[in-house]
């Protein structure tokens, strides 16, 4: 469905992104995550077509990103997404569909049931007067308006309380079922675990890892176990709650743990599990690979911000 080839964007001497290679299977929601300035937004807006490739490619749906039928085939949902504010949802979302030509009848019906999916009262209200959260949904709606195949979510929940998180979030999940494939960016860490089946963790313009979370989890994390005992061993601290407790790192340790127990006349009362989450792995992996440079040139990743183009457009 979408095909990543060497792709790579330039300003000047500094690299936002560097040889970025992926592909994304259809109906797959794919992760693109990273700190602040790591080429995440860049990223998404090369597959959108919105700014030109320095070198490589991105084929979306069968057509090269810069082709404008691929634009037909693609909702583009940015972080920052102005609506026209005197207008009501109806409306602005007919006026989208009369730019993709959306025949009036298939519309009505597509902004009905879209609307109604996302929980969106207050129709015929002018978005000005509405709460963040409805315009984030009707901006979610206008993405979806001429039926897209694609869709790049770039920070759908941010800033949002909590209902509504939950709200686009299990929207986001719902896709699937649409055949939709979606690619999501967030820096909410535990947003992107919960909704993505596979992600790419980006750093200074670089794919540093990729892959399901469980899988990034066993190649660059480590399972720790914490071993609950009855009785007070060498290995042992004991808890608030009086427990006696020893954290290992593989099972011939929490072996050896309950032979000691048991020499000493005690037993092995509970084992828990520790897995690392994806912020921890994130974390870990972004610190390990800050201090490698983009390009000869940069030298002070702490200066470097994503470059983003004027004026992107409110969709492509």
């Amino acid at each position: 469905m979408i095909r990543v080839s060497g792709l790579r964007k330039t300003y000047g001497e500094f690299a936002a992104v560097v040889d970025s290679s992926f592909e994304i299977e259809s109906g797959e929601i794919f992760g693109v995550v990273g700190p602040n300035g790591a080429g995440k937004t860049t990223t998404l807006k090369m597959i959108s077509g919105l700014i030109e490739p320095t070198a490589g490619s991105a084929n979306v749906a069968g057509f090269d990103a810069q082709d404008p039928e691929m634009r037909h085939r693609l909702g583009f949902l940015p972080e920052e997404s102005p609506l026209y504010e005197d207008m009501t949802p109806r409306s602005y979302l007919h006026f989208f569909a009369d730019l993709y030509d959306v025949p009036r009848g298939v519309a009505d019906r597509r902004i009905a049931d879209t609307l109604d999916r996302l929980e969106l009262e207050y129709r015929d209200r002018r978005i000005g007067d509405m709460s963040k959260g409805m315009k984030r949904k009707v901006a979610i709606a206008r993405s979806l308006i001429n039926d897209p195949e694609v869709l790049i979510y770039d920070e759908p929940a941010s800033g949002l309380d909590p209902l509504t998180t939950n709200s686009v979030l299990e929207f986001t999940r719902e896709l699937r079922a649409d055949d939709k494939t979606v690619i999501f960016s967030a820096h909410n860490l535990y947003h992107v675990e919960s909704v993505c089946d596979r992600i790419i963790i980006m750093n200074q313009g670089r794919i540093i890892a990729r892959g399901t979370v469980d899988e990034i989890r066993n190649e660059y994390g480590e399972t720790t176990y914490r071993v609950y005992t009855d009785i007070e061993l060498p290995e042992t601290e004991t808890t608030n709650d009086g427990r006696h407790c020893a954290v290992v790192d593989s099972m011939d340790a929490v072996r050896s743990l309950q032979a000691a127990a048991e020499a000493a006349g005690g037993s092995v009362v509970d084992i828990r599990t520790d897995e690392p989450s994806l912020e921890d792995l994130f974390l870990e992996l972004t610190g390990r690979q800050m201090s490698t440079p983009r390009t000869a040139a940069a030298t002070d990743p702490t200066t470097q911000t994503e470059a983003t183009p004027p004026n992107p457009g409110e969709n492509p």
